[in-house]
């Protein structure tokens, strides 16, 4: 398993979050997008990230799934 699989995903169409850090469960495209190694990012962090890479368009919905 390679490291950079693991992380923090976005779902675009969902406005979810998930945090990977085993290999059990690897998000795939199209509607997951890799954003972050950082499995500690906080979700204020996450949602700034995500706006700040137009992943989404309205960041402050982006929950935890």
């Amino acid at each position: 398993m390679e490291l950079e699989k693991f992380g923090i995903y976005v779902n675009t169409k969902e406005l979810k979050v998930v945090r990977i850090n085993s290999h059990y469960w690897i998000p795939s495209g199209p509607d997951w997008v890799y954003l972050t190694p950082d499995v500690n990012m906080t979700l204020l962090k996450i949602r700034e990230l995500a706006g700040e890479n137009k992943l989404v368009s309205e960041p402050d919905k982006l929950v935890w799934s």
